[in-house]
């Protein structure tokens, strides 16, 4: 251990000569170079105890910014510190064009670097983006595209750093009052063709699978010039509470009773307005969205108005499993965000222990009755929910704008899950939830 120590500090000291010799100064703050060596080695050591990664995130600039070469490095420092040194130096050469030209060469060579030396580059990203971002706006969006591009490469960097950088990139666009770029393909469109099938026909079920029609209740006429009292012991003859009103044959307003202090009264529409009517045939996501601001959806067929759908109706079975769907479906989109942001498992540092282990040990489970899962599908939903907590641009991607909302929408899904898997009342408490899921489901479809 005290040769491990010993490697740390003979680079950090080394690193401090060679930087010192060349009179470097941080460009903005004119402090000793040496700050940001120092910055990029407590990140690095923030996550990994590696002596030889620590001590080549001290040494990472040496080589492009002094006279110190990489046999240098090798001697003093063996060969591992120097490969990593190496995959952290820039290749490309002035002659070799512009900028743009140039950076495209490196981060071509930074593709190629191993973990290791990408977790460096993720800690030399994140304390670069903090001083160019306080002090060089009219360099800064330069910057943010370059590491945006770089963090596409980096992904095989230590999660944590990866998603610090993520977050750090996500922070500079606000303060520099960026729009996120969009995603460059919905996440759906690069899905193999099994599963993408899987996805459509899933998304068919959301929108085609159950119709209002197959939770609706007929809609009992009566005459409109029938009195209150009448027509108040009719409903409760027939066990309704909503009747349509006729005039002249048709149906063209509604009465519905109420309790208000132990006495019923008789409310009466005498129109229905069009945005209160759908054809049967329309998919659920529709009544949802028309009883989210009114207590009656009513259903067209035939040329008059047939039937009717409150929000009670929803928890009729087929209104149930067309909820699970809606379910299954938000955390398939969820797993495909993590599988794009946090490819071969690189999630794997943001869970505990412990819940880690748990879906290893269902993956293995499922490997011996010879079922093909990755393990990320072994997650339990609230393990997926603390991955995008944490991920701001995943947050994003998936429609949520803070970590509040994130974590009080998983909140949600789990309770409504809970509640159908328990056959317990969906509507009573739960129906803004149901509302809040049915919107974000139909902007999740528009994606897939």
């Amino acid at each position: 251990m005290k040769g491990d120590r010993d490697l740390v500090a003979r680079a950090k000291a080394f690193a401090q000569k060679a930087h010192q010799a060349m009179g470097q100064k941080r460009k903005y703050t004119g402090e000793p170079y040496i700050v940001h060596p120092q910055a990029v080695a407590q990140l690095v050591a923030s996550v990994t105890d590696d002596p030889q990664v620590i001590a080549a995130a001290w040494l990472h600039d040496v080589v492009e910014d002094t006279s110190v070469t990489l046999k240098d490095i090798e001697e003093q420092f063996g060969t591992r510190v120097m490969e990593l040194v190496a995959d952290l130096t820039d290749v490309s050469r002035q002659p070799d064009g512009n900028r743009a030209v140039r950076k495209a060469i490196d981060l071509a060579h930074t593709a190629k670097a191993s973990p290791e030396a990408k977790t460096i580059k993720l800690a030399d990203l994140i304390d670069n983006c903090r001083s160019i971002v306080a002090h060089d706006s009219k360099f800064a969006p330069i910057y943010l595209e370059e590491m945006a591009r770089l963090l596409e490469v980096l992904k095989d960097g230590h999660p944590v750093l990866y998603q610090m950088a993520r977050e750090e990139l996500e922070k500079a666009r606000e303060t520099l009052g960026q729009e996120p770029p969009p995603p460059e393909k919905a996440p759906g469109g690069t899905l193999d063709p099994g599963k993408r099938s899987l996805y459509l026909r899933l998304k068919r079920l959301f929108y085609e699978g159950f119709t209002a029609m197959d939770i609706a209740a007929p809609l009992v006429p009566m005459e409109m010039e029938r009195e209150d009292e009448e027509i108040l012991a009719a409903m409760e003859e027939k066990g309704v509470s909503v009747v349509g009103l006729l005039e002249k044959g048709t149906i063209k307003g509604y009465a519905f009773r109420q309790e208000k202090e132990g006495e019923i009264t008789l409310t009466r529409r005498p129109s229905i307005p069009e945005g209160q009517i759908l054809p049967a045939e329309a998919p659920l996501a529709d009544v949802i969205r028309v009883l989210a601001k009114r207590e009656h959806c009513f259903l067209s067929a035939f040329g008059g108005i047939e039937g009717m759908v409150t929000r009670e109706d929803i928890q009729k079975p087929p209104g149930r499993m067309w909820l699970f769907g809606m379910i299954t479906i938000i955390e398939m989109y969820l797993t495909r965000l993590i599988e794009s942001y946090y490819p071969q498992d690189s999630w794997h540092g943001l869970i505990s222990p412990g819940r880690l282990e748990k879906a290893r040990e269902l993956a293995s489970e499922r490997a011996r009755r010879g079922q093909r899962v990755s393990l990320l599908d072994c997650l339990q939903l609230p393990d997926k929910a603390i991955i995008m907590v944490k991920d701001r641009a995943l947050r994003r991607d998936f429609g949520l704008s803070s970590m509040r909302e994130a974590k009080q929408t998983i909140k949600d899904l789990e309770s409504l899950r809970n509640n159908l898997a328990h056959s317990q009342d969906i509507v009573t408490e739960g129906w803004n939830t149901i509302v809040k899921l049915a919107t974000r489901m139909d902007r999740i479809l528009t994606r897939i």
